[in-house]
C-alpha cells in the first residue's frame, strides 16, 4: 500500500485518480482548496484544507508520502510553477516521488507543439503555457526526485468525461491517436493509468501522455 497525496483531489482528473488510487487499497490524503467530503470514497482516505503554494504544507505532507500528485490548474495567482522549487525540494528531503498531471498543449504536433498551431483554441492557451512552463521547470531542475508529468490526450476533462474502460495505450511526446484520429481518455481511465504509474514506477523524471 502506497501513501499518495493528491493536491487537486476534489477536480475532475483528481477526483478519479483518489477513487482508484483508494478502490486499489492505497492510503490517499486529498487536498482542496475548499473541504468538500465526498462520502463514497474509501476508509483510507483522508481531507486537509490547503493549496499547492504553501510550502510548510506541501513538506510536511510530503515527509510521510511515498508519492505526492498534483492534480490543479496551472494559470492560477501564482502559477503553478511557482511551486515546482518547493515541490521538488520537499520530495527530496523525504524520499516521495512526484507526479503532475499536466496540459495538452506541449504535446508535439510537427516541428512544434499543439498549443503553438494555429487551429489550438484561443481561450485554452493561458492554461496550457501555464503548464508547459511546469514541464519545462521540471526538465530545467537539477533534482535527485523521481519526478513524472502525464499530459492528457487533447479530448479530456469534464466536458468530455468518457466511460471507464479499464484500458489505455502509452505515449510519450506525441497525443495518442486512434485509427479514427481521435485523441482522448476518460477520467477513469486516466486515473488508471496513473495509479499504475505510481505502482510501476516506468517513468523517471519523464513526460507520458495516454489514450485509447
Amino acid at each position: 500500500m502506497a501513501h499518495i497525496v493528491v493536491f487537486g483531489g476534489t477536480g475532475f482528473a483528481g477526483r478519479n485518480i483518489v477513487h482508484e488510487a483508494g478502490s486499489r487499497g492505497h492510503s490517499v490524503v486529498v487536498v482542496s482548496r475548499s473541504r468538500v467530503i465526498d462520502g463514497s470514497l474509501k476508509d483510507e482516505t483522508t481531507y486537509r484544507q490547503g493549496d499547492v503554494g504553501d510550502a510548510d504544507l506541501v513538506d510536511e505532507l510530503a515527509r510521510a508520502a511515498d508519492v505526492v500528485v498534483v492534480a490543479t490548474p496551472a494559470s492560477g495567482t501564482p502559477p503553478l510553477v511557482e511551486a515546482v522549487p518547493h515541490l521538488l525540494a520537499a520530495c527530496a528531503e523525504h524520499g516521495a516521488r512526484l507526479g503532475f498531471v499536466g496540459g495538452a498543449g506541449s504535446l508535439r504536433a510537427g516541428d512544434g507543439m499543439l498549443l503553438e498551431q494555429p487551429d489550438f483554441p484561443a481561450d485554452y492557451l493561458p492554461e496550457a503555457r501555464a503548464h508547459a512552463d511546469v514541464l519545462d521547470a521540471l526538465r530545467a531542475a537539477d533534482t535527485p526526485v523521481s519526478w513524472f508529468y502525464l499530459s492528457p490526450p487533447p479530448v479530456f476533462g469534464a466536458q468530455a468525461p468518457g466511460k471507464p474502460t479499464g484500458h489505455y495505450r502509452l505515449g510519450k511526446d506525441e497525443p495518442v491517436v486512434t485509427d479514427d484520429g481521435e485523441s482522448t481518455i476518460s477520467g477513469a481511465d486516466l486515473a488508471v493509468a496513473l495509479v499504475d504509474e505510481i505502482e510501476k514506477g516506468a517513468h523517471h523524471q519523464a513526460r507520458f501522455t495516454v489514450g485509447y
